[in-house]
């Protein structure tokens, strides 16, 4: 089982030192055998915030690491075209030495969408997506792209620098539809998800599907399955539980506040498009909440000791998911997340045999 660490802070706090828990357990996972860091895109909430453009931070993290991937997690492919896509990630792949890993995914949030070329990408951005995979695999490949300039003439481009990478290592970010993992299976690339709106079990199922879609399509090697999971490691299952309530409710609350503002889009919260925003009142979210962490806490996450998370780690292999991204940044302080990462990676030992 492989293990990489996922970034996706609330916007909060931190003064001129946001992005210290990033470069410090990027620099710690460089060392300990971790095999990448994720990086968001975000754009206008708190909720992911400090990350507008993962490129960016990319780069960044590139200059002071040696061996890990640097992975988005993920673009919004409708929001971009796709030569700017491959202009900016093969320049991290550039200063990394070819450690760029790309996740991509079609976006929900409306909001977002105000970036675009057109108003109207957000209505047709699955098509967009699909067609944006093509388009980045074939311009990182080296091929040349025909567009039409201002003067009305066809010219082909070829996007620079050339990246290190002969063929860039693709991830499409799955919530809980299974046509999507059927679609990832079908293009040959890796898969990222996570357990909001569905089981481990349910996950499993979905595998299958990836998997089968995979072997149908007749390409080489398995892929691979990279499941996105909170996660703070402790002495004991009450230490972390009381430690991680208070920052990873008001971290949900960050979620849960985009999530309302546009119920009819939000990929896994199943029949939230049928819930009219105005009936959320204070208590029942707070209610919501509460039960969010304690599902998180209990089933979903890698919470608590290292003994417990081992455990969550094995049911996930059991299900045939190759990563566990551990999302570390979800409202502890710097100097209370950095220390537990050496638990975390007792967890990355002991699940692997050590």
């Amino acid at each position: 089982m492989q293990f990489s660490l996922f970034f996706f802070a609330n916007h909060e706090g931190g003064g001129n030192h946001k992005y210290t828990l990033i470069k410090e357990a990027a620099k710690w996972a460089d060392n300990n055998e971790f095999v990448a860091v994720w990086l968001p895109e975000r754009h206008f909430h708190a909720f992911g915030g400090l990350s507008p453009n993962p490129s960016v931070v990319g780069a960044a993290l590139s200059t002071i690491t040696e061996n890990i991937q640097i992975r988005s997690g993920s673009v919004v492919t409708p929001l971009h075209d796709p030569v700017r896509i491959v202009e900016e990630w093969s320049v991290v792949d550039n200063l990394s030495h070819g450690r760029v890993g790309l996740g991509v995914a079609c976006g929900w949030v409306p909001n977002d969408f105000v970036i675009a070329d057109h108003q109207e990408t957000f209505e047709t951005r699955k098509q967009a997506f699909a067609d944006s995979i093509d388009t980045i695999s074939r311009l990182w490949r080296g091929e040349s792209l025909s567009r039409v300039n201002p003067h009305g003439e066809t010219i082909d481009i070829h996007t620079l620098p050339e990246p290190v990478q002969d063929k860039a290592p693709i991830w499409i970010t799955a919530a809980a539809n299974p046509d999507t993992f059927a679609q990832a299976g079908e293009l040959g690339v890796n898969l990222l998800t996570h357990l909001l709106g569905q089981s481990i079990e349910g996950l499993g199922k979905k595998v299958e599907v990836y998997r089968d879609a995979w072997r149908a399509a007749g390409h080489p090697g398995r892929g691979t399955i990279t499941l996105m999971l909170h996660t703070f490691v402790g002495d004991s299952d009450e230490e972390v539980y009381d430690i991680v309530r208070e920052p990873m409710k008001r971290y949900l609350g960050s979620s849960l506040d985009l999530a309302i503002a546009h119920p009819e889009t939000v990929p896994f919260l199943p029949g939230a498009g049928e819930v009219e925003a105005e009936v959320f009142t204070p208590e029942m979210v707070d209610q919501m909440l509460e039960a969010s962490f304690e599902r998180y806490f209990f089933e979903s996450s890698l919470l608590g000791t290292a003994e417990s998370c081992v455990e969550l780690v094995e049911l996930a292999r059991e299900e045939d998911v190759d990563e566990m991204a551990c999302l570390i940044d979800f409202g502890l302080e710097t100097d209370v997340v950095l220390p537990a990462l050496e638990k975390l990676n007792q967890v990355r030992v002991m699940s692997n045999g050590g």
